[in-house]
């Protein structure tokens, strides 16, 4: 079962990876709609008032998959402040990035990451770490209740 259909959201400001994730997506079958936000004053927006625009998800997200590097608020801070705030805390946070800095990746767990996985360079590895994320995160895993 994929987390009751809610949707996953995928904080990234690059159009084609997150182009090539939804291809993957598709590809294995997710059920669970796909909610975008390019930078993370937007996905900061939806979470902490959620419901509140027309167009976006009613309900918060069953995962998050969170790029690091991006414009203006990046994924270190969205990640920080999701993880201060008790209603947005249980939410899973797979931060996907281009990095593999071991400083960034204690930062993240630091910040309460519940995973972090660098982004491959080829299509099937993609497709194969989006695979992974589906049949675990949303298939397998018993996520705590939220909301």
């Amino acid at each position: 079962m994929t987390s009751s259909l809610k949707p996953v959201l995928v904080v990234e400001d690059s159009t084609e990876d997150f182009t090539a994730l939804g291809r993957a997506f598709r590809k294995h079958a997710l059920q669970n709609p796909v909610f975008r936000c390019e930078d993370g004053d937007q996905a900061l927006d939806y979470l902490l008032g959620y419901g509140d625009r027309p167009n976006w998800p009613s309900a918060l997200p069953a995962l998050i998959l969170l790029d690091l590097n991006m414009p203006g608020t990046d994924g270190r801070t969205v990640l920080g402040t999701l993880k201060a705030d008790p209603k947005l805390n249980k939410i899973p946070v797979i931060v996907f990035t281009t990095s593999s800095n071991v400083k960034d990746i204690d930062e993240c767990y630091r910040l309460g990451a519940n995973s972090y996985m660098t982004k491959p360079v080829n299509y099937p590895a993609l497709e194969e770490k989006v695979r992974l994320i589906v049949r675990y995160w949303l298939e397998s895993n018993e996520p705590p209740t939220v909301n």
